[in-house]
């Protein structure tokens, strides 16, 4: 089902690319733009197939997987609101997106969003910076699965969803104490991401509450109690 986009509510729009368009550009896109739904566990997009339209993300989490021939798959990246889902002036994208949660988009016709960003320079420069901005948490990500304990992996996961979740909003407001939000992933898929058994991941989560810095509630409930601790485990700042 799609919706049209209101941008002037839109609870993503100091956060996402389109803040880098002129009014009346914004203006032209609102008039463009629809919204799309996926429930969790829904196909969004896929590998090597052609996507004629591109996306930010206004709620939910989507992860990015890489498919080998033999069918071994990896999580290679998770997508928040306010990020862009799409791989502008390339036909096809090399990962297939899946909604991890109950997900919300508002989708842009392709040619209108390649033409925008070729003629608007406050775009082209705020979509380069959000490029080398992923660039440089793919290396980050690199040296957290390459050096990292597994304690710290689990840690510093933890920590950047939290973070992620709570700039876009999901847990209330910035000012309470604790963050409390279902998490994206499951045992499972957090092993993959982090290239952990599962049963390590499970051990370390117990861990991680022993220490008191967070509750794992009901179902994928998890309740981050002492943020302050949770950097300490994952050893360094992760964004």
């Amino acid at each position: 089902m799609r919706k049209r986009n209101a941008c002037t509510i839109c609870a993503v729009r100091q956060k996402a690319l389109c803040r880098g368009l002129p009014e009346d550009q914004q203006g032209r896109l609102n008039r463009t733009a629809y919204h799309r739904h996926y429930d969790a566990g829904r196909f969004i997009s896929g590998a090597d197939q052609r996507q004629d339209w591109f996306a930010t993300v206004l709620s939910g989490v989507i992860k990015l997987t890489k498919s080998l021939p033999d069918g071994r798959q990896q999580i290679v990246g998770l997508l928040f609101p306010a990020d862009f889902l799409g791989r502008p002036f390339r036909g096809r994208s090399p990962f297939t997106a899946e909604a991890a949660t109950a997900v919300e988009l508002c989708c842009l016709d392709r040619c209108h969003f390649e033409d925008l960003l070729q003629k608007t320079p406050g775009l082209s420069q705020l979509f380069l910076e959000r490029t080398l901005d992923e660039v440089d948490a793919a290396r980050e990500w690199m040296f957290l699965l390459g050096r990292k304990t597994a304690e710290e992996k689990v840690a510093s996961l933890i920590l950047l969803v939290a973070r992620r979740l709570r700039r876009a909003g999901a847990d209330g407001g910035a000012e309470r104490p604790a963050v409390h939000w279902d998490f994206p992933l499951s045992r499972t898929e957090m092993a993959e991401y982090l290239g952990l058994r599962i049963e390590t991941v499970s051990r370390q989560i117990r861990a991680l509450r022993s220490a008191g810095a967070i509750e794992v509630a009901e179902g994928r409930a998890i309740i981050v109690r002492d943020l302050a601790a949770l950097e300490r485990m994952a050893q360094k700042e992760c964004e």
